[in-house]
């Protein structure tokens, strides 16, 4: 079983300024098999976690750890986490005028693996994956996400998921700009990815209508970098009822 283990994270924002401190002190496990929401308002690190998971380079990590299976995430590079077993699906994914859909994958692939997938089965994976998630076999041949829209841009992600097949997806506000039909899809693509049963979930939201479709097993609930209250699928039923006030209420007046 493996296990992403989050300890005192403290997390700074670099900016012009300065750095200015956004994560407070984040103690998260997430072991394969389970499913773990992190839902709070806006401002509050949710992102901020993903992103340093991840390796951004406008974050600077100053105390804290995050170890996969013991070993040191945050000593990785961004090409070493990949290929350890975390992927990041963006909320905003990035546009890459000049890399074909398709030569992006692949070269991914290549990476993670060590050898380039043989082309005539690689083309059949890709397409088997759009197919799954009711994307046009055509976006293969165009750049990444220029000219997709919301949906298009959050269904490749998923693509991406489903051909890269990680240890631990931190999905960042998947379920941002979409209707209720590309959500539907792509709440399916997740379920899928963690239906192998040996693969772990952190999945960022503001709102509780993804978890209709994807159930947690685990609901954090992060305000001021900190986080505030933890439970089960029962605590995003409350938050839908009452919100977040009174948690940001709390914090202000710690």
């Amino acid at each position: 079983m493996a296990t992403l283990e989050i300890h005192d994270l403290h997390v700074a924002v670099n900016t012009e300024d300065g750095p200015k401190p956004i994560l407070r002190g984040v103690d998260l496990t997430v072991q394969s098999g389970q499913t773990h929401a992190i839902m709070g308002p806006n401002g509050s690190g949710k992102s901020t976690l993903a992103y340093s998971i991840a390796g951004h380079p406008r974050y600077s990590i100053t105390e804290g750890s995050v170890t996969l299976d013991g070993v040191d995430v945050l000593s990785m590079t961004v090409d070493e986490r990949a290929r350890a077993g975390l992927f990041l699906a963006m909320q905003y994914p990035v546009e890459v005028p000049g890399v074909s859909v398709s030569n992006f994958l692949r070269t991914a692939k290549t990476a993670l693996d060590g050898q380039a997938p043989k082309l005539r089965t690689w083309v059949k994976d890709v397409n088997d994956a759009m197919d799954k998630v009711a994307m046009d076999r055509e976006f293969a041949t165009r750049n990444v996400n220029e000219g997709f829209s919301g949906g298009e841009k959050k269904r490749h992600e998923i693509v991406q998921l489903e051909l890269l097949n990680p240890q631990f997806a931190i999905l960042d506000e998947t379920d941002s700009g979409l209707d209720i039909d590309a959500l539907k899809v792509v709440a399916a693509g997740v379920n899928r990815f963690r239906g192998q049963g040996d693969r772990g979930v952190l999945l960022i939201t503001h709102y509780t209508r993804i978890l209709r479709y994807i159930q947690p097993d685990f609901v954090h609930v992060f305000v001021g970098g900190r986080i505030a209250e933890q439970g089960g699928p029962e605590l995003a039923e409350q938050l839908e009822a009452e919100g977040y006030d009174r948690y940001v209420k709390a914090a202000v007046g710690q």
